[in-house]
């Protein structure tokens, strides 16, 4: 017998050690199971989870939970992105540090310091939250093993010039101090001022507006639309630079908007990534202006050693003190930002390690063709950002906790020289070399950088395999079954993932791919952790509520779909929680004698409702082999509370309490049914709240059936029923009830009030079947007589 009242902090614990202790969810390498093997992604080492990690997380392991019950050996892994910029600012904002400021091993310590107390709590919530993991298989991108599998990715890469070093103007973030690639860019409105300033031509003026007067002294030329009637005769001229009086040509150019400004732009090293596309077609000369520190350089006259603010500000002054600024219209225009920190970025050139990425585009596009995408409509997100790439992947990082580039350059002839493979892992700095350079140098020095983060994570089902480790298990897990991830990470992770596992493995790195929606904190603002508005702490929640409550309400959106949050929804989980443990409390005290065999004979209405179960998990298992974990929970709701609890216990409970009325067989029936239909429910609802209906499987139905636990059953109820028939059947007795209801309802009678008589149209087909569900209907609708006529056209008629 279950207790009278559910205590989700006492079972959720309990049921999360038993799961543990009794490997349940351990993958089995033995198994003859087909494997289903998920690509989760690491979370990021960047401060405390939120309900928006709550809400995509939860979302896949349902996933996971589905499949394992499909009878699947489910391979279900989960990492920590433990090292790169992310966790750098973490630790520097902690520790009230800055990197640079001490030593690199110093501050390396801290960040280690730091990541193992995260990646605690990160397991710990994953584990409150009755994730179905194998821990087993736990790695972080930046332990030995991983550094290994990454270190010789690229060295793979580094052989064949797919990943290749060059100096040449790269995104930098003067905040973070290092580059970045182009998929780390988001653009936001800032406030600014277009500055009009005029240019000299022949003693004309020219008039450029700009955002950014502080590169004057980098102009390196301006450029017209040759179709620009007002302008066209001064292409090919020389203009003469305001305050810094030294000429530059003009040039044509059809990206100049003959709308925007004055039509006449001016082209500086560099003010933005157009700039940069004119340099590199053109074939312009630099000029530098901005160091990476964000401080301009000194050798530029008035402004050298400020930041760009600064200059920016004092420039203006000047422009005014000497007449040259002709007018300031205050603006609000698209800056091009780190998504890190949100700063603007700065373009300098600077060497640095890239993959190629822009010669095989055709093949990243036609590989996304290969892919089953959920939602489908993803996949043109993927698309648009392959179409629009305009630079190779900058692998490089001017950071100190990542992963190192495994390779040295020789003092004489700048050959980079590259760790052998049987030295990996390695750190450059702390080792040499052991043969000399083919130049016969034997002077080496390493490399500093780091690796991007995205280098290693689009490692990640290589990494879940042990690409070429000891246990390599590339042959048995790739393509993987599912990666799953969020919608603005399509450009990083996803696309970087398909370019790795091409070029590495020849396979697509999985077979689908899952993609979650955000959680809002207000609408257009998803939750994060960098906006610091994820107020509702994922730990706290639980402790007020319940894992399964949190998990059902994530399961309550369709896939893709952003959707809002605040503590209010959980009530609707809440009272689903008690309804579900209040139900099967009353089918388990109408069980306590039943001995579990089937009966001779099941009534129609008891067919029906096992019937009914089994549709609602077919149509369930469609559901959720396209990752419509939303979609597919609809459908058991909807049975559970309105065919099982409001239909079918109400019409079999007088033959439960009375079987001296309707007979012991038919007791029997009723019991077979409850315990097959109950059964089946918790198994259907097991993958959205597992500790419930593990807590219900225990207390009753363990005695009976051979498995430890409910979550290693399989989906299934066999029944032989004429399936059609007898849905339809029960759909019929479903409306006589439903309108015995309404009927009393409108005239406020109790819906124990008694009726003189019901006649009933039916089908002819449904005789039969109506005829052994008599004394049923008859009970639970109070009526002393039921008529049956039979009619092609169904119908009710009430009479009190």
């Amino acid at each position: 017998m279950l207790s009278k009242k559910y205590n989700p902090s006492e079972v959720e614990n309990k049921w999360q050690q038993y799961w543990q202790d009794n490997e349940i969810y351990r993958y089995d390498f033995n198994s003859n199971k087909e494997t289903f093997s998920i690509d989760t992604p690491p979370p990021t080492i960047s401060g405390s989870l939120h309900i928006g990690h709550i809400f995509s997380y939860t979302q896949a392991e349902i996933i996971a939970r589905f499949q394992r019950m499909q009878g699947k050996n489910v391979f279900y892994p989960f990492g920590f992105d433990d090292n790169g910029l992310p966790t750098e600012r973490l630790v520097e904002k902690e520790e009230g540090i800055r990197a640079s400021s001490m030593p690199r091993s110093e501050f390396i310590e801290k960040c280690l310091n730091t990541t193992k107390k995260y990646e605690e709590e990160f397991k710990s919530l994953w584990t409150a939250m009755g994730f179905s993991v194998d821990w087993s298989l736990q790695y972080e991108t930046i332990n030995k093993r991983v550094q290994k599998i990454s270190q010789k990715a690229f060295i793979d890469m580094a052989k064949v010039g797919k990943a290749y070093i060059k100096q040449s103007p790269v995104l930098w973030c003067t905040t973070c101090q290092t580059s970045i690639a182009q998929a780390e860019l988001e653009t936001v409105d800032k406030d600014s001022t277009f500055n009009y300033i005029p240019f000299l031509v022949e003693d004309e003026e020219l008039i450029v507006a700009t955002t950014r007067p502080e590169l004057l002294y980098g102009c390196v030329c301006l450029f017209i639309n040759p179709e620009d009637e007002r302008y066209k005769k001064y292409i090919g001229k020389t203009a003469l630079v305001p305050l810094y009086d030294f000429e530059i040509p003009i040039y044509p150019d059809e990206k100049v908007s003959l709308e925007k400004g004055t039509g006449i732009v001016m082209c500086a090293t560099f003010g933005d990534t157009t700039d940069l596309e004119w340099y590199e077609e053109h074939k312009l000369p630099y000029k530098k202006i901005v160091e990476t520190n964000g401080k301009v350089s000194d050798s530029v006259p008035y402004l050298g050693g400020l930041k760009v603010l600064s200059a920016r500000g004092k420039i203006i002054e000047l422009l005014k003190d000497n007449n040259l600024l002709r007018k300031s219209d205050n603006i609000s225009h698209r800056v091009s930002v780190h998504e890190r920190c949100g700063k603007p970025i700065e373009i300098i050139p600077s060497k640095q390690w890239y993959i190629d990425i822009l010669s095989e585009k055709e093949k990243y596009l036609k590989a996304a063709d290969s892919i089953n995408w959920y939602p489908a409509s993803m996949k043109a997100k993927y698309i648009s950002w392959v179409e629009n790439l305009k630079w190779d992947w900058c692998i490089s990082r001017q950071r100190y906790y990542g992963v190192p580039f495994p390779l040295w350059y020789c003092n004489k002839c700048g050959k980079p020289i590259f760790a052998k493979d049987e030295e990996l892992p390695i750190n450059p700095m702390e080792y040499k070399p052991h043969s000399i350079c083919s130049c016969g140098c034997n002077e080496f020095t390493a490399e500093t950088a780091v690796f991007d983060t995205w280098a290693t994570s689009s490692l990640t089902p290589m990494i879940n395999s042990d690409w070429k480790g000891d246990s390599d298990l590339s042959q048995k897990l790739m393509p993987m079954g599912m990666r799953t991830q969020a919608h603005e990470i399509i450009r990083t992770w996803a696309f970087y993932t398909i370019v790795r596992s091409l070029f590495h493995t020849g396979e697509l790195p999985w077979k689908d791919i899952m993609i979650c929606g955000f959680v809002l904190a207000k609408k257009g603002e998803k939750i994060s952790k960098s906006k610091n508005n994820g107020t509702l702490s994922p730990k706290d929640l639980i402790d007020r509520h319940s894992a399964d409550e949190l998990r059902y309400w994530s399961a309550g959106a369709r896939l893709g779909t952003d959707t809002m949050f605040s503590e209010e929804e959980l009530k609707q989980s809440k009272r689903f929680i008690t309804k579900l443990w209040n139900a099967a409390s009353f089918c388990i005290m109408q069980l306590q004698d039943f001995d579990g065999e089937r009966p001779e004979e099941l009534l129609p209405i008891d067919s029906w409702i096992i019937e009914k179960a089994k549709s609602i998990e077919e149509t369930m298992e469609e559901y959720l082999n396209q990752y419509e974990i939303g979609l597919a929970k609809k459908e058991i709701d909807e049975f559970f509370w309105s065919d099982f609890c409001d239909n079918y216990l109400e019409i079999i409970k007088d033959r439960l309490y009375k079987p001296e009325i309707h007979g012991s067989n038919e007791r029997k029936s009723a019991q077979y049914a409850l315990y097959k239909s109950l059964l089946e429910i918790l198994k259907l609802y097991s993958i959205y709240v597992p500790h419930i209906t593990e807590e219900i499987y225990q207390e009753y139905f363990r005695a009976f059936e051979k498995d430890i636990s409910i979550h290693n059953l399989e989906w299934g109820i066999d029944i032989d029923t004429e399936k059609e028939k007898i849905l339809e059947f029960g759909e019929l007795i479903e409306g006589i009830v439903s309108e015995v209801r309404k009927y009393k309802s409108e005239r406020n009678l109790s819906l124990k009030e008694s009726l003189s008589n019901l006649k009933v149209k039916i089908p002819k087909e449904f005789n039969g079947y109506f005829n052994g569900t008599l004394k049923d209907l008859k009970a639970c609708t109070w009526a002393g007589n039921i008529e049956l006529h039979c009619d092609e056209k169904f119908s009710v008629e009430i009479i009190k």
